[in-house]
């Protein structure tokens, strides 16, 4: 995970919350890897702990596709808020465009279960049970809303985005965006930059 110093590093997993509990967090280990310790918990939809139209910066990898549309909604219109004038919103998400595509091209038997288990919108099994229960509530690894790039320009430009355009990995004039930015998480994907109004009037 990529939690660089000179940024702020949000995450609203429920398994960041229970690591960080005291001496049952300690030990417990869901993932791999533990969560960086200059990861806090936040929620975008909820709101998270920062003043509006201060910051100059904001990237959100591969987070919005686990949202439902009406909380997708809800985070866009937050994100802008939190951005000064004129400040950069970056956003990489799995492109169904390019599933679509991919799913269409391939013309096999296989075709449909690939594209479900590429765009992570089916289950292949379902836990029941408390284990179930506990799984649903530490996991969110499914997709509850895919996009493409004409699909949310619409919503971006109704949370007050402007300069919409597509971004490629590393094309950013701002050089923060270098230290969050990993090339593997927009292979294939749909990158987009836009920027919060020049003023907060606009």
């Amino acid at each position: 995970m990529s939690a660089p110093k000179r940024w702020r590093n949000f995450d609203s997993s429920p398994t960041l919350r229970f690591e960080r509990l005291p001496i049952v967090g300690g030990i417990y280990t869901k993932n791999t890897t533990r969560f960086p310790a200059n990861v806090e918990y936040g929620d975008i939809v909820k709101g998270l702990p920062v003043s509006a139209g201060t910051c100059c910066a904001i990237y959100c990898s591969h987070v919005l596709e686990h949202l439902s549309l009406s909380d997708c909604k809800t985070a866009l219109h937050n994100t802008q808020k939190l951005l000064q004038p004129g400040g950069i919103f970056r956003l990489v998400m799995p492109d169904l465009e390019y599933l679509a595509r991919q799913y269409l091209a391939q013309a096999t038997p296989q075709a449909a279960h690939d594209f479900m288990t590429n765009a992570h919108l089916g289950q292949t099994t379902r836990s029941r049970g408390l284990t179930g229960a506990l799984v649903a509530w530490l996991g969110n690894a499914s997709h509850l809303w895919m996009w493409d790039y004409q699909s949310l320009v619409p919503e971006l430009t109704a949370a007050g985005f402007r300069g919409i355009r597509r971004a490629s990995f590393g094309d950013s004039t701002d050089a923060l965006f270098g230290d969050v930015e990993e090339r593997g998480r927009w292979d294939n994907c749909l990158g987009v930059e836009c920027r919060a109004p020049d003023s907060m009037a606009a």
